[in-house]
């Protein structure tokens, strides 16, 4: 098993060699531990600083302290934020109530698409990992997607020897994930280590916690008593229950999953 310094150098050197490849990557970022570990890992990698835009897609529903947390460590941070909305849905009124599918495809995946174009970005990376879903464990460090946003997860290029598919054609991207060989334990574990800062959401109140963070429509606490990372490394220690068994579970099912990843969503 990978100790933590192992996992920090294989994601650094995933992110330089993003750097390297393309012209114009960007990173996105939820305000998660996920995704504000990417971040981390990013300074790390570039000496301090983050060399490229870092994307925030605002749906509307996000959780107030998620906001707030956004906005106090952009600035903290010097990040390069861009918040990306999809204006149309919004008019329109799009939102949960038109069933998870389309809500995140239209509020989520059409709002990157349109930001991809807009800006030119030939690589997105994003803090996905394989312990996360079962979806997710097929994706590569380097994963293509086609002019169409779409993901086609039945034909993937190999990845050996630390040799990455960094071709992305004309109105298409690479989807970059740094941390694809991390477990949840993992993360926590770093944020502990490196003291990363997180959305005290993820600490237990009145004997519930958030294990994920996503739209507040649907996402839901979990039972714990764990209120410092500590506790929370413990009781993921022992845990047998998914991460994401806070997340609306009609989205969360492998097929739905796998349909809502297949057209672009993260």
């Amino acid at each position: 098993m990978l100790d933590l310094k192992d996992l920090e150098n294989r994601s650094v050197y995933i992110l330089r060699e993003a750097y390297a490849e393309f012209q114009r990557p960007a990173v996105l970022w939820s305000t998660g531990k996920d995704s504000t570990a990417v971040l981390w890992l990013c300074r790390k990698a570039f000496f301090g600083e983050i060399p490229f835009p870092v994307i925030h897609i605002d749906t509307g529903y996000k959780f107030k302290p998620m906001y707030s947390f956004r906005d106090r460590i952009a600035n903290e941070w010097g990040l390069r934020l861009l918040i990306i909305r999809n204006e149309q849905a919004n008019k329109e009124g799009v939102g949960p109530g038109n069933g998870k599918f389309e809500c995140c495809t239209r509020l989520k995946t059409q709002a990157l698409k349109e930001c991809v174009e807009e800006n030119g970005f030939d690589a997105l990376i994003l803090a996905i990992r394989r312990d996360e879903h079962g979806i997710r464990a097929k994706e590569r460090y380097f994963s293509p997607r086609d002019e169409d946003f779409r993901w086609n997860y039945k034909d993937q290029p190999l990845e050996m020897w630390d040799q990455y598919q960094s071709l992305a054609g004309e109105s298409t991207h690479i989807r970059v994930h740094p941390i694809l060989h991390w477990r949840e334990l993992d993360i926590w574990q770093y944020v502990r280590q490196e003291n990363i800062p997180v959305n005290q959401m993820y600490f237990a109140k009145d004997g519930k916690r958030y294990r994920s963070l996503g739209c507040e429509p649907c996402t839901f606490p979990i039972e714990s008593t764990s209120k410092t990372i500590d506790e929370i490394v413990e009781e993921l220690e022992v845990s047998k229950t998914a991460e994401r068994s806070g997340r609306a579970q009609d989205k969360e099912k492998a097929f739905t999953m796998q349909k809502l990843r297949a057209l672009g969503y993260m």
